[in-house]
């Protein structure tokens, strides 16, 4: 069995940070392996152990994000690919429809059996690009699956939906399957496997080597601005014993009638 994992490296912002334009300062950013990612990558390597099978890890992005897919190598996948060339840093947004169709290549050029994706990216957190992707691909789809079966030619799928609800249903394989946390445990590398993993060759694929009509990927999101919202706060210190500033409490919280 071949799984196909989506690797997203997820950016976190400082709490005090700088606009510049229409992105924030790279001085207040740090990077690092998607957290729902770590558990699609997991949930892969565990299916793939016991048996005679490959995990392949492909991501989008320049040769700055390296380090992130060397992350899933480290922690058990088998092959990694990142695809990039100058027509895809052109674009201002990488937005869902634009990353399914270069996923979408990639699933085709390797015929994997089940693609695993996170729920969603820690930083853009649209959510949206494993359906993009099932439906380019013209695959069956479950989202937010917190536990898994998988037999011959069916998932049985455990669903995590809003309002404390839950849902188990069967999808048809293949299928891109959206992996939420606390599914598993992701294993830590090792020393010896970070090391192998520095040393791994990644596949460098360009939209030509897709067989990807680079003018035909236009984004359908356009970013106009960027800003910090504006925070308004307000927060009284009560002094005193605890007899005085408890009867002032009582005193706001009957003014303010948050016990009707």
């Amino acid at each position: 069995m071949k799984i196909l994992v989506t690797i997203t490296e997820a950016r976190s912002v400082d709490t005090i940070f700088e606009i510049d334009g229409l992105e924030i300062d790279d001085r207040y950013l740090s990077s690092d392996l998607n957290e729902w990612d770590a558990y699609a990558l997991e949930e892969a390597v565990q299916r793939t152990e016991d048996e005679d099978g490959e995990v392949v890890a492909v991501t989008i992005g320049p040769e700055e994000v390296e380090g992130t897919i060397r992350q899933a190598l480290a922690k058990g996948a088998d092959r990694a690919i990142r695809v990039w060339d100058e027509q895809l840093a052109a674009l201002d947004l990488l937005d869902p429809l634009t990353k399914a169709a270069v996923l979408g290549s990639v699933v085709d050029a390797e015929q994997p059996d089940l693609v695993f994706t996170g729920v969603q990216s820690g930083d853009d957190a649209f959510g949206a690009t494993p359906i993009a992707l099932a439906s380019t691909l013209g695959w069956a789809w479950g989202t937010v699956v917190n536990d898994l079966r998988l037999e011959a030619s069916v998932a049985h799928v455990h669903r995590e939906l809003e309002g404390n609800l839950e849902e188990l249903t069967d999808v048809e394989r293949p299928a891109v399957l959206s992996i939420q946390t606390g599914i598993n445990e992701p294993r830590h590398a090792s020393l010896r496997d970070i090391t192998e993993a520095q040393q791994a060759d990644i596949a460098v694929r360009d939209l030509a080597d897709l067989s990807l009509d680079g003018g035909a990927l236009t984004s359908s999101i356009d970013q106009i601005t960027l800003y910090e919202p504006e925070r308004e706060s307000e927060a009284t210190i009560y002094e005193g014993s605890p007899e005085e500033t408890a009867a002032e409490l009582a005193t706001v919280i009957e003014e303010t009638g948050v016990l009707q």
